[in-house]
């Protein structure tokens, strides 16, 4: 072919071939995650010590995802209970206000990362999973309500 020039005069392969290029390419795009990872992992869960920051700043609502018998044996104070085989029917009835969090707490942190799933789903905007469940939580000395009162 006559005449035929490749685009750019032949730049783009001469800068992906030149292996200097490449790793600053990489580190660019490795870089680029890293200030990326908070953002992205914001939803998947707090500590205790973040979720009583969170509920005393900013109102959060704790929802129990938990079965009635185990939220019966104790949960967190003013803990609303949703079981979460009935959650995604009853999550207009959590909170008017989708901007308000939500602290999603079950037995080990397992259901609730799938109400939380469910949750976002039905529009809530600031849903959080209590890493470690119940179970972290009275690890860390915080208060557990049973039948009416903390221990």
């Amino acid at each position: 072919m006559i005449g035929f020039q490749p685009p750019f005069g032949g730049f783009s392969v001469k800068f992906f071939t030149d292996y200097t290029h490449v790793l600053l390419i990489a580190i660019a795009a490795i870089s680029g995650f890293l200030l990326l990872w908070p953002v992205l992992r914001r939803g998947s869960g707090i500590s205790a010590a973040d979720a009583t920051l969170l509920i005393n700043r900013q109102n959060a609502v704790i929802v129990d995802v938990r079965n009635a018998a185990e939220f019966a044996g104790g949960h967190l104070p003013q803990a609303k209970h949703f079981d979460i085989a009935e959650l995604q029917a009853k999550a207009p009835q959590i909170n008017k206000n989708k901007k308000t969090p939500l602290v999603l707490v079950c037995q080990t942190g397992q259901r609730a990362q799938k109400a939380q799933a469910i949750l976002t789903a039905a529009g809530y905007l600031d849903v959080h999973v209590l890493l470690g469940g119940l179970n972290a939580w009275q690890q860390a000395g915080m208060p557990v309500v049973k039948d009416g009162a903390a221990t």
